[in-house]
């Protein structure tokens, strides 16, 4: 079975907890990328930060990109995957939760990233079809 290490795009960047939205928007400009692992002080997962946070909770709230620390928007506890869990959890952590990228951990240490398009590429039509219904809303 495709384990998650396998489909993963390796090198994810955090966003630290302590920095501002802003940076973390020139930083997922300067990557590419819609969501950035806020990473804290103690080197361990806190969330994870996406442009629609960025849109909505901040500048669709009339905040302050610039004042507004990356950590503020971290919500509970991250959801994740560990490097070696198969593709199985990957949909069951994904539909369950409704993400569509998920930080791959090892121990308490972030290895990567699983994207819907990384799922998608690894598995079945079929698997990859009803993953994306069950994370699609209305």
């Amino acid at each position: 079975m495709t384990t998650a290490r396998e489909i993963m795009t390796e090198g994810a960047e955090c966003i630290g907890e302590q920095e501002t939205v802003l940076e973390a928007a020139k930083k997922m400009t300067e990557l590419g990328v819609g969501a950035l692992p806020i990473c804290g002080t103690d080197d361990r997962l806190k969330g994870v930060l996406t442009d629609r946070d960025i849109v909505v909770k901040v500048l669709g709230a009339g905040k302050d990109p610039a004042q507004v620390k990356a950590g503020e928007l971290a919500q509970g506890e991250a959801v994740t995957i560990g490097a070696d869990d198969d593709a199985n959890e990957i949909l069951r952590t994904m539909g369950s939760h409704q993400v569509r990228r998920l930080p791959v951990i090892d121990g308490h240490r972030l290895v990567g990233v699983v994207a819907l398009a990384d799922v998608a590429r690894a598995l079945p039509d079929a698997k990859a079809g009803d993953l994306l219904e069950a994370i699609s809303t209305d």
